[in-house]
């Protein structure tokens, strides 16, 4: 049963061939993470992508089933064929047909096709620019400082997750919304809820009442910013939800349920994802002391690429699903219109056709043309320039003043969507 873990560790199947495995069961995301990649290792080796039954769900319908797009090249070429591997028909962050009534709180543009994607985007995306984030850029440096100041007066031994790694984030953000600082509590539980629902910490050990978390989760957050948006709309300030709220681009505005989406959108990729590449960055770090050394050597110089070695392989969105509109034929491989594939970027980010020794954290990679913010094409992903800001500022705030850090062994974020780090023990 999805969101409870039935099956023993002692009980599972050893992982030998491709058959020994399904992606649809949630017992396998539950097993250790080098049985994982060995895997996905399995089904990249295969000559044709793997196809899979859907989970029975109490609140969705059954699909047709899906293929798993493991390779580098497939994710890539469905990513800049929109148009035949949509976004649209049933959403793109769950394998089945998102309910209708789920699409009035997670109904965002990464849900959506053009030219209503096209239409949103051009809105929102204003706000998003490297210009604009540059505005950030003293916001970001004040509150990595005042998190290591925070993190050092508190000591060694302090959950890295929770007292560093999440608050970033979640700050920039909030603060970018113009959310006020009492409500930073509610974001981030409802966030966690929405992309946690089935792991037993945040209430999924009830498939029964998963749905129902879900959906409140979402209409406390959109009630939280339409509240807001009712009170810029009367007296705008200079933050983004004033600036979406007066927002008329060759007349055209975002509605109140448009604006909610998006806020959804922002801060559970924007939250969720950032934080789980710090954390898995300080992991990385720690597990290979080899290239922090070589990392403090230049911290300036090489932070840039130990950023993108880091979100390689944190790859923080597991996958993202896309149905197809026509009938298509990619590497060899025909796809049906009506039939779903899903693309897992994390496994396309250890191909080692793209990538030499794969599985090697080298913060010297390059080129490293790793999809952890999505593919290439009109869904990649909005916040990439902020993400990779406030995760760069981080390490550099960590590594000048606490350099030998080190992350303990992770507690995993029970997800097939996200690869998570709910808490992790730092040493200093």
């Amino acid at each position: 049963m999805i969101g409870a873990m039935s099956v023993t560790p002692a009980e599972r199947k050893p992982i030998i061939s491709a058959a020994d495995f399904d992606l649809s069961d949630y017992d396998f995301w539950a097993r250790p993470m080098p049985e994982r990649e060995h895997a996905f290792q399995l089904l990249r080796d295969l000559e044709h992508p793997a196809f899979y039954e859907e989970m029975e769900l109490t609140y969705a319908p059954k699909g047709p089933g899906y293929y798993a797009l493991v390779k580098h090249a497939d994710i890539l070429e469905a990513s800049r064929n929109p148009e035949v591997f949509c976004s649209g028909e049933g959403g793109a962050t769950n394998i089945p047909d998102m309910p209708p009534e789920f699409t009035e709180y997670f109904g965002s543009m990464i849900n959506m096709d053009d030219p209503r994607h096209a239409r949103l985007r051009r809105i929102v995306s204003r706000a998003f620019t490297p210009k604009m984030i540059k505005q950030f850029e003293a916001d970001v440096d004040t509150a990595a400082a005042r998190i290591v100041d925070d993190l050092i007066a508190k000591g060694s031994g302090c959950d890295f997750v929770t007292e560093v790694a999440a608050k970033l984030p979640l700050k920039i953000i909030c603060d970018m919304m113009g959310i006020p600082e009492k409500d930073y509590g509610t974001v981030f539980d409802r966030s966690n809820m929405i992309l946690g629902g089935f792991d037993p910490e945040y209430g999924g050990e009830d498939m029964s009442t998963v749905a129902e978390k879900l959906l409140t989760a979402g209409m406390e957050l959109q009630q939280l910013v339409q509240d807001l948006a009712a009170q810029r709309a009367e007296h705008p300030t200079s933050d983004l939800i004033s600036s979406l709220v007066n927002a008329n681009i060759d007349g055209e505005q975002l509605t109140a349920q448009e604006l909610g989406s998006f806020f959804i959108l922002l801060v559970v990729a924007g939250n969720e994802t950032t934080r789980n590449a710090i954390s898995y960055g300080l992991r990385l770090l720690t597990q290979n002391p080899d290239q922090r050394a070589l990392l403090l050597e230049d911290l300036e110089g090489r932070l840039p690429g130990a950023v993108e070695e880091i979100v390689r392989l944190a790859s923080p969105v597991n996958y993202m699903r896309r149905k197809v509109t026509r009938d298509h034929e990619m590497n060899g491989q025909l796809y049906r219109k009506g039939q779903k594939v899903v693309l897992y970027y994390w496994a396309a980010n250890r191909d080692a056709r793209v990538f030499p020794d794969p599985f090697r954290f080298d913060i010297t990679r390059s080129p490293n043309p790793h999809v952890g913010y999505g593919g290439p094409g009109p869904h990649f992903c909005l916040g990439a320039h902020l993400a990779r800001r406030e995760i760069t500022v981080m390490f550099r705030e960590l590594l000048r003043r606490v350099p030998q850090i080190e992350g303990g062994s992770p507690e995993r974020l029970y997800s097939s969507f996200i690869n998570g780090i709910k808490h992790m023990k730092c040493e200093f």
